[in-house]
């Protein structure tokens, strides 16, 4: 993660950026409460983050350098952890703002200091492509407000939007403890714990919106040579738009969650990409069958809803798990079409 070429703000208003022809304004909305996350007792073993001092010991000697591991330069608590995250990002912001010509505001639901911001038009009102992560641990109990689902109806409603929903994993679910032994073997980080579930917003967005679409489980992808990920199993004959032009993988992430779709709706919900599992490592789902898991789906615009709505973790968009062409060939699909 490279240094920012220039001075960094923080804890200022956002100023609206002005629409350009051909230059698409992408905005990053991130669910979480970041005083509830940072503040999850470290004791408990489940639903929270890892500290940063956990993270370097389980990925010694990676952060090992004083950027990383001097507490007077570095928060080695679960905030930490979380500020991974932003500087993990700023690559796909970078990317974004080349392509479009804008710079990319990263939201927060509660950020460092408070300050609460509902998903509303003004987020919106400036937005053309809007990502929304779904990184909200369940027991912080982030839920859409009613004012939410309608201010993205109206923001679905116009015809140059795009929405790309991004809830994260749901591992631990079962209530049988062999059961979340058997998931966390199958994905052999030791960073995520037995029971880690995620987006409680984005599922409540989802059923709001009409989304017929469930995330689930932890999966771990199957790699190739040199631990690439495998590649997608794309069905491009469904991708007229070309989501998926030039891209053939996405990021390897040891879990992965699996989008199942709950509803007979193949014209209304478009699988276009399926990624293949480590076969290796038992787990429910494979046990029952499965050799693949729902990667990136699109909903094409449909009745009063103008713009495309699509579905990709937040992982895809993290240089924490590496990238190269392919990715950033996704990440300018999505910033573009």
């Amino acid at each position: 993660m490279s240094e920012a070429r220039t001075a960094r703000t923080y804890n200022q208003r956002h100023i609206p950026r002005a629409y350009t022809p051909g230059g698409r304004r992408v905005s990053v909305y991130v669910s979480w409460s970041y005083p509830a996350e940072a503040g999850r007792n470290a004791a408990e073993l489940d639903n929270r983050f890892s500290t940063m001092t956990e993270v370097r010991r389980v990925a010694w000697p990676a952060y090992e350098d004083p950027q990383w591991s001097d507490p007077y330069r570095f928060q080695q608590g679960i905030a930490g952890s979380l500020e991974l995250f932003f500087r993990a990002w700023v690559p796909f912001q970078e990317c974004a703002e080349e392509i479009t010509g804008h710079p990319v505001p990263v939201y927060q639901r509660i950020d460092q200091a408070g300050f609460f911001t509902p998903l509303d038009e003004r987020v919106l009102d400036d937005t053309d492509v809007l990502f929304v992560f779904g990184l909200d641990h369940a027991v912080t109990e982030q839920e859409a407000r009613p004012g939410e689902i309608e201010a993205l109806r109206a923001f679905l409603r116009r015809e140059d939007a795009c929405l790309v929903l991004g809830p994260h994993h749901d591992v631990g679910a079962s209530d049988d403890p062999k059961v979340r032994e058997m998931e966390y073997r199958h994905h052999g980080d030791p960073l995520v714990p037995r029971q880690q579930r995620f987006a409680t917003y984005v599922r409540d967005v989802m059923r709001g919106l009409g989304v017929p679409v469930m995330n689930r489980y932890g999966l771990r992808p199957a790699t190739r040579e040199g631990n690439r990920i495998a590649p997608l199993s794309a069905i491009r004959d469904l991708d007229p738009k070309g989501w998926l032009d030039g891209v053939t993988h996405f990021n390897f992430h040891l879990h992965l969650p699996h989008y199942d779709v709950t509803a007979d709706a193949p014209d209304a919900v478009r699988v276009l990409a399926r990624q293949p599992i480590d076969m290796s490592r038992p787990h429910p789902f494979t046990e029952a069958g499965n050799t693949e898991f729902t990667m990136f789906l699109w909903m094409p615009p449909d009745g009063d809803r103008a713009a495309d709505l699509l579905l990709a973790d937040s992982t895809i968009f993290s240089s924490l798990f590496g990238g190269d062409s392919s990715l950033r060939n996704f990440w300018r699909n999505l910033v573009s079409r």
